[in-house]
């Protein structure tokens, strides 16, 4: 997967997922009367091949696709983003035999919705503009994400080994003895990071760094 831009499009961008091709006019038809721009995909290989998700802001797929079910896609679109800190738009489900454990399975990957075909058109629509508001929200969050690992990156290794320990609540003589240095190195690295965040102290650095895992930046 190309490393993903995560600019908010001035035009809201939406994939289609289907290989129903009637479907596929059917719903781009429906987005042109919103002024939405679209890119239609038969396969779920042509999407993964062809496609950078962080290009869209929302996901319209199919269940039933035949070479890989859309279930089966988010779950590698999820686990490709995982391993570039990629930026996944929201998904919403589309099936023709949508049943409760699919349904269950698809909340559960963190689709925005399903919706059974032959979905509303204002049912629809509805939902493409709830995935849209989500998908500015969690755009703008994975940014600043980005950004703050970004930053965290510049800092020396040991900075990092003790900006972990800080974020996991330790005090500065319990990280000195799991680090194996003295407390006042501790507390000078414990500066130095404050000083490169251009914060003051470790409780506004936690807070910084709640929504982070250090698992994000210790890779």
């Amino acid at each position: 997967m190309s490393k993903p831009s995560i600019a908010i499009p001035a035009i809201p961008a939406i994939a289609i997922i289907d290989d129903d091709a009637g479907v596929r006019h059917s719903l781009g038809m429906l987005l042109e009367t919103k002024s939405w721009a679209y890119t239609e995909f038969e396969r779920s290989g042509d999407f993964l091949d062809k496609a950078n998700p962080a290009d869209f802001n929302c996901l319209l797929i199919d269940v039933r696709i035949p070479d890989m079910s859309g279930l089966e896609l988010v779950d590698e679109l999820q686990s490709r983003c995982r391993d570039d800190h990629g930026y996944l738009p929201p998904v919403l489900f589309l099936s023709g035999h949508g049943d409760i454990p699919m349904v269950v399975k698809a909340l559960r990957q963190g689709a925005s919705d399903f919706l059974e075909k032959p979905a509303d058109h204002r049912t629809l629509i509805d939902a493409i503009q709830r995935a849209l508001i989500n998908d500015r929200t969690a755009r703008t969050t994975h940014h600043a994400q980005r950004q703050l690992i970004r930053e965290i990156a510049e800092l020396t290794l040991r900075e990092r080994e003790v900006l972990t320990e800080i974020v996991g609540g330790y005090l500065s003589k319990q990280i000195a003895e799991h680090l194996n240095i003295s407390t006042k190195t501790v507390e000078a690295h414990r500066l130095r990071i404050c000083q490169k965040f251009n914060i003051r102290t470790s409780m506004e650095l936690a807070a910084k760094l709640r929504d982070v895992s250090p698992s994000l930046w210790q890779k």
